[in-house]
């Protein structure tokens, strides 16, 4: 039940991006990203209000989750729990839907061609829709197996930016689901990497978004050089000779 309710609620806060672009031709990626802060000052207020533990000593943080409502670990001794499997089981349903479903071409479609899908008689608004709410819930599944997983309760600050990590990962995993989860990996490296570095070494905290900042400047740096040649046209190379 908890699942379901995660998804139906991504699904729901999905929508509203998905009307704005429908509806008034709005950015998707801002008025998503912008609804995040919307989305955080909700949790707090719910937290601090009318979800906060009786017994918390008054920290704005919800009630312990009784067993029966998280999520069990699969190997003991470890933090591994089920979500893992869902993770896996998700990205494997998301590459057969996205390379061998015509769903998945209509996206590709209208994502890298949309004058073409149109001639083709694709629905553009409708394939709008259908992201944008399956988006909304997996991000509602991934939330929930976050709470119901190590966390364990609501807390005002549930990740650490996970959301905006994302965008690192999708792109670091070329947009393909068994490669977002090898990035999906490699980003949770680079958090354990920065938690230890600042015990050990006492770098600040801001040191893992400088480094995944810079992995995804590099990459985006790699694909340009990749699809654009560099060369100096002749009046400069004549210019540099004399230099």
């Amino acid at each position: 039940a908890m699942m379901v309710a995660g998804v139906l609620g991504g699904m729901a806060w999905a929508a509203i991006p998905a009307f704005l672009k429908t509806r008034f031709n709005t950015n998707e990626i801002l008025t998503s990203l912008m609804l995040t802060y919307v989305a955080l000052l909700l949790l707090a207020m719910l937290v601090n209000g009318p979800w906060r533990d009786p017994d918390g000593y008054n920290f704005p943080e919800s009630r312990i989750f009784s067993e029966a409502a998280t999520l069990p670990i699969i190997l003991e001794g470890t933090r591994l729990h089920l979500g893992a499997a869902i993770a896996l089981l998700v990205a494997v349903i998301l590459w057969f839907l996205f390379s061998r479903t015509l769903f998945g071409f209509q996206v590709r479609v209208i994502g890298q061609a949309p004058a073409a899908a149109g001639y083709a008689g694709f629905s553009q608004k409708k394939m709008v829709w259908i992201s944008l709410l399956l988006a909304g819930g997996l991000a509602g599944l991934a939330g929930l197996v976050e709470v119901a997983g190590p966390i364990g309760q609501l807390l005002p600050r549930i990740s650490p930016g996970y959301g905006f990590t994302a965008i690192i990962v999708a792109f670091l995993g070329r947009l393909h689901p068994v490669g977002v989860v090898l990035a999906g990996l490699l980003m949770a490296l680079s958090y354990l990497g920065g938690e230890s570095a600042q015990i050990e070494l006492g770098l600040p905290v801001a040191m893992t978004g400088v480094f995944q900042g810079m992995l995804l400047f590099f990459l985006l740096a790699s694909d340009v050089l990749v699809t654009y040649r560099l060369r100096l046209l002749p009046g400069l190379k004549r210019r540099a000779g004399e230099v």
